[in-house]
């Protein structure tokens, strides 16, 4: 059954490939194709085809900046946000981001991340005092109300990723940026969609994939967002270290608390690839 967005949603898909040819232009497009279907309204951050800026520069700012002679990106453009004094480029992905409920990141994975100019996007646009501070993060964070997910390809099959594979467990790949920058901005943070070695695949496999890829979107904006800790189980007093009662808690747990909590335990299983586990 196609969910339809009953009160319009908005999503932005942030794009990375150089190829209009590629499998990950056929996986945006059918996902733009297929929730534009929804009644959504969907919104493209083409980032090759904006030759969007990637590196965090002065350049970023317009007018002076406060402290020319030790320059701190992160103050500076939150300063430039509060005055409106940042570039356009970012103002316009500022623009895009308000408007989203849901934001997909669309890419192929190099070097176990992201593509260096997505990584500029993140940099650049989730700007301090925007998309984050101190006291509003994770759990507490700006874009509680959001939802955002990765979906992108692989040039390793599925086997290469796993716990007794070479390039080792994806679900501890995919913590830094789906806690260290989606949840840290407080994104509910949906399962990825990952498309496993597709150059190695047949046409056919491929049109496979794309097909499981538009079933899915049918129901994505109702799906349950991966498990992060709340900010409350953090003892902000001792150095937001795990408060001692939790830890008793998850004593008799035979797995850690999450991949990066993972108490010196086996990691959860599946806990960044799969909701509920």
């Amino acid at each position: 059954m196609i969910q339809v967005c009953t009160a319009p949603k908005t999503v932005l898909v942030v794009y990375a490939h150089q190829s209009a040819g590629s499998f990950n232009a056929a996986v945006k497009n059918a996902a733009v194709d297929e929730l534009k279907k929804q009644g959504c309204n969907v919104l493209v951050s083409d980032l090759y085809e904006m030759k969007f800026k990637a590196t965090a520069t002065e350049e970023d700012i317009t007018g002076e900046v406060k402290n020319p002679e030790h320059f701190c990106y992160g103050n500076e453009t939150m300063l430039a946000w509060q005055e409106g004094r940042l570039a356009a480029d970012i103002l316009d992905e500022h623009k895009k981001l308000k408007e989203a409920d849901l934001v997909i990141f669309q890419f192929p994975m190099y070097w176990f991340s992201v593509p260096a100019i997505m990584k500029g996007w993140m940099d650049r646009v989730l700007t301090l005092g925007f998309a984050y501070t101190l006291e509003k993060r994770y759990s507490e964070g700006i874009f509680r109300d959001k939802k955002a997910m990765l979906s992108f390809t692989t040039g390793s099959h599925e086997t290469m990723f796993s716990p007794n594979g070479i390039n080792g467990d994806m679900n501890v790949t995919l913590w830094p940026i789906q806690n260290g920058v989606l949840n840290y901005c407080g994104f509910q943070v949906l399962a990825p969609q990952i498309f496993w070695a597709p150059t190695h695949l047949s046409p056919e496999a491929r049109e496979g994939l794309l097909e499981g890829w538009r079933t899915r979107l049918q129901g994505l904006l109702s799906e349950t967002p991966l498990v992060f800790p709340p900010v409350d189980i953090f003892d902000e007093g001792k150095g937001f270290q795990l408060k001692p009662e939790v830890r008793e808690k998850q004593a008799d747990s035979p797995f850690g608390l999450t991949v990066g909590h993972h108490l010196e335990k086996p990691l959860p299983p599946h806990s960044m690839m799969k909701a509920g586990v």
